[in-house]
């Protein structure tokens, strides 16, 4: 029963079956966007929904043969407990009340983090450069929160409409450090009554949109940089194993050879 299990989870775990289980991914994201338009729904709605509930159905047993093969073992994965969670959702009726869960069924294509290396890759290096981001957000905070008192109490008065209050700075700042239409929507406006206000701007965006974001990807890039280095090192680590057992079982072998010529020159000098 082990072993049809263990063989169970290889046949799962498969590149080929995982291959698989990605065009179904795939497949079920394009057929849900496509059931956005009314007149291809008119068209082929009923085969649309037809794939959509082969592909749910897959994906469930999928799920089920997994529990079965990995057992208790199955839900200290991380993305395993991902994965079942879509599925879940996307198994719930939607019907009456559940009716939204038809609409996030666009969830599954998810599933491709999991199933895909490189992007588990970057979403477990985003996980685990949270702490240092956080620290970046607390950098962040202080930035807009000096420039919005900095803005209400500069411009104010003239420009009510943008920096009335600190809230309204503050949003002001947001929208200018996304740079969106910062300098024809609000600085060349500012600029035609105070000629000076590009002194207050390009040290924010500086500060807030280049420093900031720079150091954020740097972050990221360096997370990602040191699980890369993890993973040669332990894979290095585990040829280390492979080679050590080979080598003592090569001397094992050599032993019980000498052990055995051993007895062959005893008995030839009987």
């Amino acid at each position: 029963m082990a072993n049809h299990r263990e063989k169970l989870g290889k046949i799962l775990e498969s590149s080929k079956f995982q291959n698989f289980i990605v065009g179904l991914i795939i497949l079920n994201s394009i057929t849900i966007g496509m059931e956005t338009s009314k007149s291809w729904v008119n068209s082929f709605g009923s085969f649309f929904e037809w794939i959509d509930d082969t592909i749910l159905a897959i994906f469930v047993v999928e799920i089920a043969l997994k529990l079965y093969a990995f057992g208790f073992r199955f839900f200290k994965s991380a993305w395993n407990i991902f994965d079942f969670l879509i599925v879940a959702i996307a198994a719930v009726p939607a019907a009456g009340s559940f009716s939204v869960f038809r609409t996030i069924r666009i969830l599954r294509t998810l599933r491709l983090i999991k199933n895909i290396p490189k992007l588990r890759m970057i979403i477990e290096a985003l996980i685990k450069s949270i702490p240092s981001i956080g620290w970046i957000m607390v950098l962040l905070i202080m930035v807009f929160y000096i420039f919005a008192v900095l803005a209400t109490n500069l411009y104010s008065q003239d420009f009510p409409q943008w920096f009335g209050d600190i809230g309204e700075s503050m949003f002001t700042l947001f929208q200018i450090m996304t740079l969106e239409s910062w300098s024809s929507g609000i600085a060349r406006p500012m600029m035609e009554q105070t000629p000076h206000a590009y002194i207050f701007f390009i040290p924010f965006i500086l500060i807030a949109t280049y420093t900031t974001l720079n150091i954020f990807i740097a972050i990221v890039v360096n997370t990602m940089n040191e699980m890369h280095m993890q993973d040669v090192k332990d894979e290095e680590d585990l040829k280390s194993e492979i080679t050590l057992a080979e080598h003592r079982k090569s001397q094992h072998q050599i032993e019980l050879l000498n052990r055995k010529i051993d007895k062959l020159i005893k008995q030839l000098d009987k």
